[in-house]
């Protein structure tokens, strides 16, 4: 039952941060460059700070995780707590600030360094990804499905331009290429959503970008893992990862033997 409480907490936090963020979305906003040269917009910190609010205010013994803030309560968040918020406000920021619709929020209860809870509010596009450990995956209430092996005739995959000039050219060749959407967590709800068939995820993402959608690709039949395919840990000393691949599960070892052949370890 606490799992589905924090299921139905996550879902209806996310969908009121959504109307912050559509305040902001598309309108002149104060926008600042991170050390790590992102930038990060008014829209993410109000988004960030609504959550941080709601969920904390609701769950005081949970661990909070965020892109944009740290938990500043008295318990040391690594020892102490069991579960974890881990959240990216506004995830896809520079397609926000560039008014592209491909952005969500991400917000994942993470426990024994895997997700067990993990929503998506996606409100430019009027869609919200959503499940738990034991049940299908939803998109707008709906179950979804990774589309399977050999359901189209020409895979349709997202990776940068720097992934795919490394792959084997007869691979490329046979593929259909997408290089334009924002947010990490939104491309890999369009894989769990079956729109598209395989994310390649260059090294240097972190918790937020992809915990919730790790589990929202899980329970749709999906596998997000490094080239070992083991399950990503969260919740480490360090949370950024190495190269990733997501598909289903059923085309995972061929996609990981495809991308071998380029060495992104």
């Amino acid at each position: 039952m606490e799992m589905e409480d924090d299921l139905t907490l996550l879902s209806w936090t996310a969908r009121e941060a959504g109307k912050i963020a559509m305040r902001y979305f598309q309108q002149a906003q104060k926008v600042w460059v991170k050390s790590s040269n992102s930038p990060v917009s008014e829209a993410d910190f109000a988004v960030d700070s609504f959550l941080k609010r709601e969920l904390l205010s609701a769950r005081p013994d949970y661990g909070w995780i965020s892109e944009e803030s740290r938990d500043d309560r008295t318990k040391d968040t690594k020892d102490t707590y069991s579960r974890f918020f881990v959240v990216d406000p506004i995830d896809g920021t520079r397609g926000f600030i560039e008014r592209k619709t491909g952005w969500c929020i991400s917000i994942a209860v993470v426990e024994d360094g895997r997700p067990i809870v993990g929503v998506l509010e996606c409100p430019a596009k009027r869609e919200q990804f959503l499940t738990k450990i034991g049940t299908p995956a939803l998109l707008n209430g709906q179950v979804i499905r990774v589309a399977l092996s050999g359901a189209r005739s020409r895979l349709l995959i997202f990776c940068q331009k720097s992934i795919l000039n490394r792959l084997p050219a007869p691979f490329v060749q046979s593929v259909t290429p997408d290089t334009s959407i924002p947010s990490l967590a939104y491309r890999l709800a369009l894989l769990s959503s079956g729109r598209l068939d395989v994310v390649f995820i260059r090294s240097g993402c972190h918790d937020w970008d992809i915990a919730a959608a790790d589990i929202i690709l899980k329970q749709s039949g999906g596998t997000l893992a490094g080239m070992t395919g083991h399950p990503i840990r969260y919740h480490r000393p360090s949370s950024c990862h190495g190269f990733l691949l997501a598909c289903g599960n059923d085309m995972f070892q061929s996609i990981v033997d495809i991308a071998s052949q380029a060495d992104f370890n």
